[in-house]
């Protein structure tokens, strides 16, 4: 049995095997976490003789809190917000962006890739048969938003910040040289659902800046119609405790399934860590904070 306990600031995730043992996980100073993140990114600017920051801003709670991160660690002037919709792009995320970065006070920059993306797939159809939107032709939209950020990063003398989490990290849910593309990774080793949490304390401590929609909406990359992650991959409150207990704790498929997983989605999830290796190994800088 899995479930979340919440005191004051703090996250505590517990496993109960069937015999009743607990198995502690993580304890979350949410405060503490938030303040380190900034601290690491201000060092990594300076160490690096770095002001400008780049980040693909999509209606997410991962870049939002990305976005609040980044401008709190080098100042929201340095900063330059770019939303990159297609046709697969929701109304709300749109909505969204622009009302995160009208809270913060940065300019958003939009760039539809639509038309971008449709030639790639007419010169692409040329020589290859495209039955339709699949796992490379949405690959392709990330990394043709990974070149346009990139391509703004070189003119304005700045870097791209990578907005993935742990969770998408771990199981490769992301595209190599897409979303992944960056200098450093300031959630990289958060996991979904703690970003969430730290979203929630952003709102309650630094006065509702992330829409509350951002926090409540299903998670999607949008880069299909009706594409959910959490229907992609697990429930976050069931993906991010096997992930901890499998990655953090080193416990066995048997262990798992003895804290009350099911051995189906355990077996999924080690098979997705261990087939997206080649992935990691090529991922920015991830902040340690814990």
């Amino acid at each position: 049995m899995c479930f979340v306990v919440k005191n004051g600031g703090s996250l505590r995730i517990k496993i109960l095997d069937k015999n009743r043992i607990m198995i502690k996980l993580t304890i979350m100073n949410t405060e503490k976490i938030y303040k380190k993140i900034i601290e690491e990114i201000k060092k990594y600017f300076k160490e690096n003789n770095l002001t400008r920051a780049v980040i693909g801003v999509s209606g997410g709670v991962d870049s939002a809190i990305i976005t609040l991160l980044i401008s709190d660690a080098i100042g929201k002037e340095n900063i330059d917000c770019i939303f990159m919709p297609t046709e697969f792009t929701s109304k709300s995320s749109k909505k969204d962006s622009y009302e995160l970065c009208k809270n913060l006070s940065i300019v958003l920059s939009e760039f539809d890739i639509t038309k971008i993306f449709n030639i790639y797939l007419e010169t692409l159809a040329e020589k290859l048969i495209i039955k339709g939107i699949e796992v490379p032709e949405e690959n392709l939209q990330a990394r043709i938003r990974a070149n346009l950020l990139m391509y703004v990063a070189n003119r304005k003398n700045a870097i791209v910040i990578a907005t993935g989490n742990r969770s998408e990290i771990l199981t490769g849910y992301c595209t190599l040289y897409g979303d992944t593309v960056g200098a450093i990774a300031p959630i990289g080793n958060l996991y979904k659902t703690e970003v969430y949490e730290l979203a929630k304390w952003v709102n309650k401590n630094k006065g509702n800046l992330i829409p509350d929609s951002i926090i409540e909406k299903a998670p999607s990359a949008e880069l299909n119609r009706n594409q959910k992650d959490e229907e992609e991959l697990l429930p976050y409150k069931i993906l991010d405790p096997i992930l901890k207990l499998y990655i953090d704790e080193s416990k066995s498929k048997e262990e798992i399934i003895n804290a009350g997983f099911k051995e189906e989605h355990i077996e999924k999830i080690i098979n997705l860590i261990k087939s997206t290796y080649f992935k990691r190994i090529k991922l920015p800088v991830i902040i340690e904070v814990k």
